[in-house]
């Protein structure tokens, strides 16, 4: 079993999960966390091409969505006798730097709250108990902010 999340790029809260069992690719459930009020998507290179998508392509919203996704390493390529700033390697590291806040709330769910290992009930039990985690999840980082509890529950 997988667990996909869309995550805001701002605060870091998870504001939608999916699951799916491990056969089934990441770009397939990226129409599911997407919002309509999303600007700009960040990804790693598994959702490379999303924008050639139907789904993506058909929407009105979604076709407008600048999506930043990571190149594979290897394609990335610079002589050994280049002395200079790699600026490709630099602009992948900005997209990584702001994409790692996706791993963060994984991070609190396996640390905390100890569940590192799966313990396959059904993909909808465990779905159950991932929506119960991600949002405490986000509780945990709303109390670390120093933020209200009105904010934290709105």
């Amino acid at each position: 079993m997988k667990v996909h999340s869309g995550i805001d790029a701002g605060s870091g809260y998870v504001y939608s999960i999916t699951g799916t069992a491990t056969n089934v690719h990441d770009i397939e459930e990226a129409g599911k966390l997407l919002r309509k009020d999303d600007k700009v998507a960040y990804g790693d290179s598994g959702y490379s091409g999303i924008e050639k998508r139907n789904d993506i392509k058909n929407d009105e919203q979604f076709s407008k969505i600048e999506f930043r996704i990571n190149r594979r390493p290897s394609s990335i390529k610079v002589p050994d006798s280049y002395k200079g700033i790699n600026w490709d390697k630099e602009i992948e590291s900005r997209k990584s730097s702001t994409r790692c806040k996706v791993e963060h709330p994984f991070l609190i769910v396996k640390r905390q709250f100890g569940y590192a290992k799966v313990a396959y009930r059904g993909i909808a039990k465990n779905m159950n108990r991932f929506h119960i985690l991600f949002a405490s999840a986000n509780l945990v980082m709303c109390a670390r902010a120093g933020r209200s509890q009105e904010f934290c529950l709105a």
